[in-house]
């Protein structure tokens, strides 16, 4: 069965989420992240793309990123894919794919969702009991985006920026978004966006991109559809 395309577009943010085969681990020591990352930032240099959030776990990534063409998102993750692959197997004397799979993605709608995927993103540790607050973790955005930790690989989204006038005010207005837990409706919907590919937004939103890609994108939900209960 042929893959299914990918489809994004210029200047729209993408929630890219990679696991590793069967949920095992893709990193194992300090020096796995630092390669990780430098592939990464490498890869964003040269496909033009800007990343405003990300988190490496222990068997998984998530990277909130936004390409300036169309094929950005799809080489960006080759470029590190043809690296880090054989970097693991050469390190740990393994062979073959560490992922399962082809990256899944989805692209945000930046007014609505854009913000809550930032911290979907960074809270990921907290949400798997590995730390007590994000900031803990040391593999994330959140110390740039909420402590101001200069980091080469971020580059600020405008609606973050937006967030105030000054770095300082930045700062505490997007820290103060972690002082509530995100909704668990939102949850579900990020979720499911970016396992079936569908775009995170309200319904002008997704109409919006498919009449630009001139084709159905993703699709509303997963598996069987439920069965009518008997009266």
């Amino acid at each position: 069965m042929p893959r299914k395309p990918r489809f994004f577009l210029p200047d729209v943010p993408v929630h890219v989420v990679q696991r590793g085969h069967s949920r095992e681990p893709v990193f194992f020591e300090d020096g796995d992240y630092l390669a990780y990352r430098h592939w990464l930032l490498e890869a964003v240099r040269r496909y033009s793309c800007a990343v405003h959030a990300y988190v490496l776990m222990t068997n998984h990534v998530h990277i909130l990123v936004t390409p300036q063409d169309k094929f950005g998102v799809s080489r960006m993750m080759q470029y590190v894919g043809r690296r880090y692959v054989p970097y693991i197997n050469y390190s740990y004397g393994t062979s073959g794919s560490i992922w399962e799979g082809r990256f899944k993605a989805s692209m945000v709608h930046d007014e609505e969702y854009l913000l809550t995927c930032m911290r979907y993103i960074e809270l990921n540790p907290v949400r798997a009991n590995m730390v007590t607050t994000p900031g803990q973790y040391r593999w994330s955005s959140y110390r740039v985006n909420a402590q101001g930790k200069v980091d080469q690989l971020i580059t600020p989204h405008s609606l973050y920026l937006r967030m105030g006038k000054t770095e300082a005010s930045r700062l505490s207005a997007y820290k103060s978004l972690f002082q509530a837990h995100i909704d668990d409706d939102a949850l579900k919907d990020i979720r499911a966006a970016w396992q079936t590919g569908t775009p995170l937004g309200n319904d002008y939103f997704k109409e919006k991109i498919e009449r630009k890609l001139k084709t159905k994108v993703g699709q509303a939900r997963r598996g069987r559809p439920k069965r009518a209960l008997t009266p």
